[in-house]
C-alpha cells in the first residue's frame, strides 16, 4: 500500500505517460492506408455505412456533377420539418406528434394521436419507489449519468428486458420516452436538495399536459409558465428528435442494436455518446464561451473589439484554448442549419417577452462576426453556418433551466429518433455491425519475464 499519496499520484503520473507513448501513431498513415477517420472521406462528408427512411439531412445539392452548398433541409420520413413546425404553430405542441411520425413512418389522425397520447401518459409514472431508491438514493451532478443509471436499472423493473421481438421493444421505448423527462427532472431535484442544499419538492407529472408543458410545470416552485415558453421548447424537442441516421447517438443505436442486446442497454450506449461535448454538450460549451465573451469585451457593441476577442479564441489565445468557436459550423450544413434557423426565430420571440433582446442583438452579433472570423482565418471557401447549439442554450436560459439539464433535454428529445433506428434495425438488420481496422504494429517476440529490463 502507499502511503504517500503524492507517490502514488507520481505512478499514476509515468503510467499515464507510458499510456500515450504506446498509443500514439503517426497520423500520416490514415493518408497512406486511406483510412476513413471518424467515418468521413477526405472532404468531411460521412461514408455511407447503411440505410434509413427516418430522417434526411441535407446541405448540398448537385448539378451536372458538380456540388454547390444550398440553404440545408431537415427531413422526418420525408416531411420538411419547417412544414411539420409551421403545422402546428398556431394550434397544439407537436413534439408528440412528430414522434408518432418518426416510429410510424405516417402522420398520425385524430384518433392515432389522441389513443397515441393516452399511452404515454399511461407509461410516463415510474416504477414504486423508483424515484426514492434508484435517483435519490444516489446524487449525481451530472445528469446523464442519471439518465444511462436510470436506464440500465429499468432492466430490473421489466418482467421481460430480453425479448427484442417488435412488440416488445415498441413497448420498452414508449416507456422510455415518456419517463425520459422525469428521470431527469427528479435527478436534478435530487441533485439540487442533497448537493447544492435546497429544499425538496417532488412533483407529480400531469397527463393532460404535453412534454415541454410537463417539463417546465415540474421544474418551477409555482408550476406557471407562458404560452411562448412552452411552445419554444417544444420546438426545441421537435428540432432535436432526430438528424439523421449519421450523428454519432443513432448510429451508435444501430452498431448495439445489431448485437441483439436488450433495449436498454442499447438505449444506455446512445446517452453515453450523446454525453460528450462533441455532441450533445456542445450547447453547454457555446454558453459557457458567451460568458467569457462578455467578461473579456468591455463593450459588446464594439464590433472591432468583438471581432478581435473571436480571433483570440481561433488562435487559442483565449476561453478555453481550443482554437474553436463553439456552435460555428457543421459537418453537413454549409450555407445554414434548418434548425438554427428556426430556433433563431422563436428565440428571437421569446427575448422579446422577456424583455431580454438586447442579449438577443448580442447573439446575432457574435454569430455574425463568428462566422466571418472563421472564414477568413481558416480561408474556408465554402460558406460555413451556426449550428443549432448556437442559439438552445440561450433559449434554455430564457426558459430558467439549469444548465445541469441542457444536454438531458436533448436527450428527452432524441429518445425518439434513438427509437426509431432501433427499430428500423431490427426490422431490417440481421447482421452485427463490424467495423474493419488496419493493424499498423508489428509482431514481436515472447520475453519471459525475468529477462526484461
Amino acid at each position: 500500500m502507499y502511503k504517500d499519496m503524492s507517490e502514488f499520484n507520481q505512478r499514476l503520473d509515468t503510467l499515464a505517460d507510458y499510456c500515450m507513448r504506446s498509443n500514439h501513431f503517426n497520423q500520416d498513415l490514415y493518408v497512406e492506408y486511406d483510412v476513413k477517420r471518424g467515418l468521413r472521406d477526405s472532404d468531411g462528408k460521412g461514408v455511407l455505412t447503411g440505410l434509413t427512411e427516418i430522417s434526411d439531412v441535407v446541405g448540398f445539392m448537385s448539378r451536372n456533377g458538380e456540388k454547390y452548398p444550398v440553404d440545408g433541409q431537415l427531413y422526418y420520413q420525408g416531411y420538411n420539418v419547417n412544414d411539420l413546425i409551421e403545422g402546428s404553430a398556431n394550434s397544439r405542441f407537436g413534439f408528440e406528434e412528430i414522434t408518432y411520425l418518426l416510429l410510424f413512418g405516417e402522420l398520425p389522425t385524430h384518433n392515432q394521436l389522441n389513443e397515441f397520447l393516452e399511452i404515454l401518459g399511461h407509461y410516463r409514472e415510474l416504477p414504486d419507489n423508483f424515484v426514492r431508491d434508484i435517483i435519490l438514493n444516489s446524487p449525481n451532478a451530472n445528469m446523464m449519468n442519471v439518465l444511462q443509471k436510470s436506464v440500465l436499472t429499468l432492466y430490473s423493473y421489466d418482467d421481460n428486458p430480453e425479448d427484442i421481438s417488435i412488440k416488445n421493444v415498441l413497448r420498452q421505448c414508449l416507456q422510455l420516452i415518456a419517463r425520459f423527462p422525469l428521470i431527469s427532472v427528479y435527478g436534478y431535484y435530487s441533485y439540487r436538495h442533497y448537493i447544492l442544499g435546497k429544499s425538496l419538492v417532488i412533483k407529480m407529472p400531469d397527463e393532460s399536459l404535453s412534454t415541454s408543458e410537463n417539463i417546465l410545470r415540474l421544474l418551477r416552485p409555482d408550476g406557471q409558465y407562458t404560452a411562448l415558453e412552452a411552445k419554444v421548447l417544444d420546438i426545441c424537442l421537435i428540432l432535436h428528435a432526430e438528424h439523421g441516421g449519421g450523428n454519432n447517438s443513432s448510429f451508435t443505436t444501430h452498431v448495439v442494436t445489431s448485437t441483439d442486446t436488450d433495449t436498454y442497454s442499447a438505449i444506455a450506449a446512445s446517452l453515453g455518446s450523446l454525453k460528450g461535448p462533441k455532441h450533445g454538450g456542445a450547447n453547454l460549451k457555446v454558453q459557457k464561451m458567451m460568458a467569457n465573451i462578455r467578461e473579456n469585451v468591455h463593450d459588446l457593441e464594439d464590433e472591432e473589439e468583438l471581432y478581435n476577442y473571436l480571433l483570440k479564441i481561433l488562435h487559442k489565445e483565449a476561453f478555453d484554448r481550443s482554437g474553436l468557436i463553439y456552435g460555428i459550423g457543421h459537418a453537413v450544413y454549409s450555407k445554414s442549419d434548418p434548425r438554427c434557423r428556426i430556433l433563431k426565430r422563436y428565440s428571437h420571440m421569446l427575448s422579446k417577452e422577456k424583455g431580454l433582446t438586447r442579449d438577443f442583438d448580442f447573439y446575432d452579433r457574435v454569430e455574425r462576426l463568428a462566422i466571418k472570423a472563421t472564414r477568413e482565418e481558416r480561408q474556408l471557401f465554402k460558406p460555413i453556418c451556426a449550428n443549432v447549439d448556437f442559439y438552445s442554450g440561450f433559449v434554455y436560459s430564457m426558459l430558467h433551466i439549469p444548465s445541469e439539464l441542457y444536454t438531458p433535454i436533448f436527450a428527452i428529445a432524441r429518445i425518439a429518433g434513438w427509437s426509431a433506428h432501433r427499430l428500423e434495425e431490427l426490422v431490417n438488420g440481421g447482421k452485427i455491425i463490424r467495423p474493419a481496422y488496419k493493424y499498423i504494429g508489428h509482431h514481436r517476440d515472447y520475453i519471459p519475464l525475468d529477462r526484461r529490463d
